[in-house]
């Protein structure tokens, strides 16, 4: 049997708090395949006390149905099915006001729009404590239903940046108790922080978040944004000059300076030639 790899990924979420603390959600899964639809279900039976699965779809039009005749809290569901996908289902996911948490098969430019539109995901085979704790996180968000117009916009951003396939446009980023949509083009540089990546935007605001400086590398689009020290990513777009007075260093269009480490100079000589190229044909 050919084996696929599959994300669970959630749109939104808050801090954990204990589920039992919430009432039950009426959920639907939606998915084509079988032992998927059978193998989430018998999880969420033995696992999730909370969610009550109300009904079972093998396609978008069986879920459309599912969403017409019963109030749904929570959607599972997935993305390649033929016919319709799965993004066919969200107008009416969003007139349900419901929350979604994907499935899907992916490749690597999928799970960079996913990663860049989305806070959480599980790999399957799903491990339960992940399970349980995207649910806890469902349930939170929907009993504070914050930022609902940020949720639509990232489903959107996501479908967009899937159906295009060229480079990630914008990036969802938490920001104090809510959520930030950030246009790529905005980002002057990442600076890593501990555990923190910080974003450098370019009306001058500065934005820390709770993920470390690598997985900003993976999604952005690596044509524009370099690596050129452990501790910074740059976008090459607002170089404005890069100097070996002390060492080689980038001088960004804000008046930053950043050192670029010995070991990254290839890379980063390589991608600013390319980008300048890119630019220069344009």
């Amino acid at each position: 049997m050919r084996s696929k790899k599959y994300f669970l990924f959630l749109l939104f979420f808050d801090k954990l708090s204990p589920i039992k603390n919430y009432a039950v959600l009426n959920a639907i899964i939606v998915d084509d395949e079988e032992f998927a639809r059978s193998s989430l279900y018998f999880l969420l039976q033995e696992n999730c006390e909370n969610v009550h699965v109300a009904g079972i779809a093998k396609s978008v039009s069986e879920a459309r149905n599912l969403l017409s005749q019963h109030a749904i809290d929570l959607i599972f569901l997935d993305i390649a099915m033929p016919s319709e996908n799965g993004f066919e289902l969200i107008p009416q996911a969003q007139n349900a006001n419901a929350t979604v948490i994907f499935t899907t098969a992916y490749d690597q430019y999928a799970l960079k729009a996913i990663k860049a539109n989305a806070l959480d995901y599980l790999l399957k085979p799903i491990d339960i404590d992940e399970l349980k704790e995207a649910v806890h996180k469902a349930v939170k968000y929907i009993k504070l239903n914050k930022a609902e117009n940020n949720r639509n916009e990232s489903l959107k951003n996501l479908a967009n940046d899937l159906n295009d396939k060229t480079s990630i446009k914008k990036i969802t980023l938490p920001s104090g108790q809510g959520y930030r949509l950030v246009d790529i083009d905005d980002i002057i540089h990442i600076e890593a922080d501990s555990n923190y990546s910080v974003f450098h935007l370019t009306n001058l605001e500065k934005i820390a978040v709770s993920k470390i400086l690598k997985e900003y590398e993976e999604i952005l689009p690596e044509n524009r944004f370099v690596r050129i020290h452990k501790s910074s990513i740059v976008n090459l777009k607002f170089v404005k000059e890069y100097n070996s007075k002390n060492g080689l260093q980038v001088v960004l269009n804000n008046g930053e300076t950043i050192t670029v480490s010995r070991r990254r100079a290839s890379d980063f000589f390589d991608k600013i030639k390319s980008y300048t190229n890119i630019q220069g044909e344009n």
